[in-house]
């Protein structure tokens, strides 16, 4: 279907969902389907973690990942213009609440309970349109808490459990994720270095691609042993020992534990949707032949489902964030270049997610970057740490948000998202709450200096 100049990208229409499908909604992006093969084994990271703190069998751990890939699908099928991913900041917190429970079905139904939680707000928020009411009441202070709260959970949580089984490869890798991500140096470079730009547009992959290569030749991870074939789905043993079906539904003490996470988590994820509009605005502002909508209702309805989807039968410890935020800004960079080169953002981001669907199911892909998979968990979560520093950091205006922001995030991160948040609450009362008429006069103040 071809679009009029300035509309649309045409669509099935379903309520608030715009149903588009490949070959006859968008068409496929070559540039994309090669990078989605390359980064699914970011998606694959999740398998360590599901491992160690669910105690699934990798065969299991696999067949969640592919479920995960299945559903971020729901996305560009129903609308959303932009490509999916984990609540990445939240997974520190998550990993350390899961550990107040015994491995095993007290500490499954404790991620579904949460997950069943984060559905439930994701789809109430979505429907309602309150989201950004909510968002808005909390103070800016509690909110950088959070976010920086995850970034301290993310490096101690490499520090102690991940770093002494490969310090090389990690810190090198380390090195390599930063200059590439956040150096302000290889940024200029690579204005003007062609081979540099590409680079830049694959985000951690050239970390990790380091860490494939030389951790054999130092001794810090095993060679591949390249599989070949489809991945089989171990659903049996998944529905049996890890879902609703076989585990029954979770006790209402294990919903109330949850509460103060939730609370945490959508803070995060609100974050998420906040950047998805920046990225489509400025994506809107470069290319004037299509006109792309992003709804925040949409996208919470469509991260609901899937988070509803997996607490059900496959509980996923990284949960269904909205928005791969990396990926989804390197498409729409190349997005902007013009029409000649991505005819639409929807080929670009359906593209990128089927192919990363298929990825994480071939087994020569997933044998490759098996052997490093925790390493790139850890590389994922330092890279994490840094960003939500920097992130909180921006979001602070004077000493006091400072302190509470930062007092609160150590408390989080070393005693959980309950403490966290009554220790944020109390200290912005003791320390940064204002009257209504000392903000009146504050700000009066402001204008006339």
């Amino acid at each position: 279907m071809q679009r009029e100049y300035g509309a649309e990208q045409p669509y099935t229409p379903l309520g608030i969902f715009k149903v588009r499908l490949p070959f006859i909604h968008f068409r496929w992006e070559w540039p994309e389907a090669l990078q989605a093969l390359l980064l699914c084994a970011t998606c694959l990271g999740a398998i360590p973690v599901l491992t160690e703190y669910l105690g699934v069998s990798f065969e299991v751990a696999l067949t969640m990942v592919i479920i995960n890939g299945l559903l971020y699908m729901l996305h560009f099928l129903l609308g959303d213009p932009v490509v999916p991913g984990w609540i990445t900041p939240a997974i520190p917190l998550i990993m350390a609440f899961l550990t107040r429970y015994e491995i095993g079905p007290e500490r499954t139904l404790a991620l579904i309970a949460l997950q069943l939680l984060v559905a439930v707000v994701f789809l109430f928020f979505g429907s309602t349109g309150l989201a950004s009411k909510l968002v808005k009441l909390i103070p800016d202070s509690i909110k950088a808490g959070v976010i920086l709260g995850a970034g301290i959970s993310a490096i101690i949580n490499v520090m102690e459990k991940r770093f002494d089984s490969a310090p090389i490869i990690i810190t090198v890798g380390t090195i390599i994720a930063f200059f590439v991500l956040f150096s302000a140096g290889f940024k200029e470079l690579s204005k003007r270095v062609g081979i540099l730009r590409q680079i830049a547009k694959y985000g951690m992959l050239p970390s990790i691609v380091f860490a494939l290569i030389f951790g054999p030749l130092v001794g810090e991870l095993p060679v591949p042993q390249i599989e070949w074939g489809i991945a089989s789905l171990h659903l049996r043993e998944l529905l049996k020992g890890y879902s609703i079906f076989g585990l029954g539904f979770p006790p209402l003490r294990l919903f109330i534990d949850a509460l103060p996470l939730l609370v945490a988590v959508y803070i995060i994820a609100f974050g998420d949707f906040v950047l998805a509009e920046t990225v489509v605005k400025a994506a809107n502002k470069e290319r004037g032949d299509e006109a792309i909508e992003f709804n925040a209702n949409r996208s919470n309805l469509i991260s609901g489902i899937r988070n509803l989807i997996l607490a059900v039968i496959s509980p996923y410890t990284q949960l269904a964030g909205p928005l791969w935020a990396a990926v989804t800004v390197s498409i729409a960079e190349r997005y902007k270049a013009g029409r000649e080169g991505m005819d639409s953002i929807w080929g670009g981001i359906g593209t990128f997610r089927i192919m990363t669907f298929v990825g994480v199911a071939l087994m020569p892909i997933v044998s490759l970057v098996r052997p490093a998979l925790s390493v790139a968990l850890a590389l994922t979560l330092v890279v994490q740490g840094f960003a939500c520093a920097y992130i909180a950091m921006a979001m602070l205006k004077d000493n006091q948000q400072r302190g509470v922001a930062g007092f609160m995030a150590v408390i989080l991160a070393l005693r959980g998202a309950a403490w966290g948040l009554l220790v944020g609450v109390i200290l912005y009362f003791c320390c940064e709450w204002k009257s209504k008429e000392s903000k009146i006069s504050a700000e009066k103040t402001a204008r006339a200096t």
